[in-house]
C-alpha cells in the first residue's frame, strides 16, 4: 500500500454540502485504490484533522501520511491552522512522518470545471452580451484576496466576457452587492454570479440569497446564477496530484525530470492551438530554428503575422489524429482538454515529445521557465508546478548576488 492521504476539508453545517465533500473523498479513493484516503475537517464537521491523522498513522507500518487542504486559497486555514492540526496530531504520535502539500489553487483543470459551470448558467446567453460577477470568500491574508482577482481576470481573458467584476461574500470588500452594483453602473443587464466555492454549504446559500435579493430590486437585469465545483473528476485529479507531489518517496533531488536542452534546428514542431501560451513559446521555437507547423481555426494577431511571413506553416483548423506524424517535439495548448489530451497520445505513440499546456502531468516533457543572460541560459523545472519554477527563476535572476556571480564567472571565462 501507498501513503495514506488525508484530505482536509473545511466543514460545513450544511449535511448535503458535508455530504458531496465525503463523496468527493471516495472518488479520490476510487482514482488511488493502492492508498487510504480519509476525509478530516477544520470545522463544523467530524472527525478532526487531527483525530483523522492519529487513527490514519496508528494503522500505517511506516507512519507516514500526507496531508492535502482541500483549499482553493491560501488564507489562514492554509497557513495557520492545518500545519497547527498536524503539529497536534504529532505531539500523540511524534515518530511519524506527515507532509503537507500545496493547495488546489488555480489549476487549469478547476478552470476548466468552473467554465462548464458558467456555461450552464449562461444558457443561450452569448459571454461577450454578459458580465460575470466572480464572488470569492474573502480573507485576511492580502494574497489570497489578489489571488481571487487575478483568477477573475483570467476568467475574462480566457472567457470572451463582456466584463468580469471580482468580489467577495464576506471579511473583504467589495462584497457581492457591490459588485452587483459596479457591473449594473457599467451598464450590464445580464449578469451571472458564481461563487467560488467546493462544495455547497453556507458559503452557497448567502451567494444565492444575496444574488436573487439584489436581482428583486433590479426589475431591469437579470441574473443568472452558476453552481459550485462539486464533486467531480477534475478536482478529483488535483487532489491526486498535490498528494503525488508531495509523496516521501518522491524523487528528492528536486523535478522528476530530466533537464537537458532539444536541438530542434530544422526538426519538425507541432503546435496544436493558438492562443497566448502558444504566442509565447512559438517565437522561442522559431529562434531554436524549428520547422513549426501551427494547427487552430484561429489564431492570435502575433502568430498570424508569422504565419503570413511565412516563418510557421499554419493550417486553419482543429487537430486530427495523425497530425504529429513525423513530427519530434509537439505542443498541446488548445482550451480543450479533450484534445490536449489526444494530442498528448498521439505524441506518446509517435514517440515524440510532448508538452500539455493545461495539465503538464499528462504530457511527456515540461518547458523549464528559463532566462538567458551573457550567452548562458538558465533553466528551472518544478515538479509540475510551473508557478513555483518561474517564482525561482525569477528570484535568481532579482538576487545581485547572483547577477554578479554570472557576471564574474562569464568574464572570468573570456579572460581564460
Amino acid at each position: 500500500m501507498s501513503t495514506p492521504l488525508i484530505i482536509a476539508a473545511h466543514g460545513t453545517r450544511d449535511a448535503a454540502g458535508e455530504a458531496v465533500c465525503r463523496r468527493l473523498g471516495e472518488r479520490v479513493a476510487r482514482m488511488l485504490p493502492d492508498a487510504r484516503v480519509a476525509v478530516g475537517f477544520v470545522e463544523l464537521s467530524l472527525p478532526t484533522i487531527p483525530d483523522a491523522l492519529r487513527e490514519v498513522v496508528a494503522d500505517e507500518p511506516a507512519g507516514r501520511a500526507v496531508v492535502v487542504p482541500l483549499m482553493l486559497g491560501t488564507g489562514g486555514h492554509v497557513r495557520n491552522d492545518i500545519p497547527a492540526f498536524i503539529e497536534e496530531a504529532l505531539e500523540s504520535v511524534p515518530e511519524a512522518r506527515i507532509d503537507y502539500a500545496g493547495h488546489l489553487g488555480a489549476d487549469p483543470r478547476l478552470t476548466d470545471a468552473v467554465r462548464q459551470r458558467l456555461d450552464a448558467a449562461l444558457g443561450d446567453w452569448e459571454p461577450g452580451e454578459a458580465t460575470l460577477v466572480f464572488v470569492g470568500r474573502g480573507a485576511l491574508v492580502a494574497e489570497a484576496n489578489a489571488d481571487h482577482v487575478r483568477l477573475a481576470r483570467m476568467h475574462y481573458e480566457q472567457g470572451g466576457w463582456g466584463a468580469v467584476e471580482p468580489c467577495f461574500i464576506q471579511v473583504t470588500d467589495p462584497r457581492l452587492p457591490d459588485g452587483l452594483d459596479r457591473a449594473y453602473a457599467g451598464g450590464a443587464r445580464r449578469i451571472v454570479v458564481m461563487g467560488h466555492w467546493l462544495f455547497p454549504g453556507r458559503l452557497r446559500q448567502w451567494t444565492f440569497e444575496q444574488a436573487e435579493a439584489w436581482a428583486a430590486a433590479h426589475p431591469d437585469a437579470e441574473v443568472r446564477l452558476a453552481e459550485v465545483i462539486g464533486d467531480c473528476d477534475e478536482l478529483a485529479e488535483v487532489v491526486i496530484d498535490r498528494y503525488r507531489e508531495t509523496l516521501p518517496d518522491a524523487t528528492p533531488s528536486g523535478s522528476p525530470a530530466y533537464l537537458t536542452g532539444l536541438l530542434l534546428q530544422g526538426r519538425s514542431v507541432v503546435v496544436v492551438g493558438a492562443g497566448r501560451v502558444s504566442s509565447r513559446r512559438v517565437q522561442r521555437l522559431l529562434d531554436s530554428g524549428a520547422d513549426v507547423t501551427l494547427i487552430a481555426p484561429e489564431a492570435t494577431p502575433g502568430l498570424v503575422r508569422l504565419a503570413e511571413a511565412g516563418r510557421l506553416r499554419w493550417q486553419r483548423r482543429g487537430y486530427r489524429d495523425g497530425d504529429l506524424s513525423g513530427a519530434w517535439y509537439a505542443l498541446a495548448a488548445t482550451d480543450d482538454p479533450r484534445v490536449n489530451a489526444a494530442v498528448a497520445a498521439e505524441a506518446e505513440r509517435e514517440h515524440a515529445f510532448c508538452v500539455r499546456a493545461d495539465h503538464a502531468p499528462g504530457g511527456s516533457a515540461w518547458t523549464a521557465a528559463s532566462q538567458s543572460a551573457g550567452g548562458v541560459t538558465i533553466a528551472v523545472v518544478g515538479n509540475r508546478e510551473p508557478q513555483r519554477s518561474r517564482a525561482v527563476r525569477d528570484a535568481i535572476f532579482a538576487a545581485p548576488s547572483v547577477r554578479q556571480a554570472i557576471f564574474t564567472a562569464l568574464v572570468g571565462q573570456e579572460e581564460r
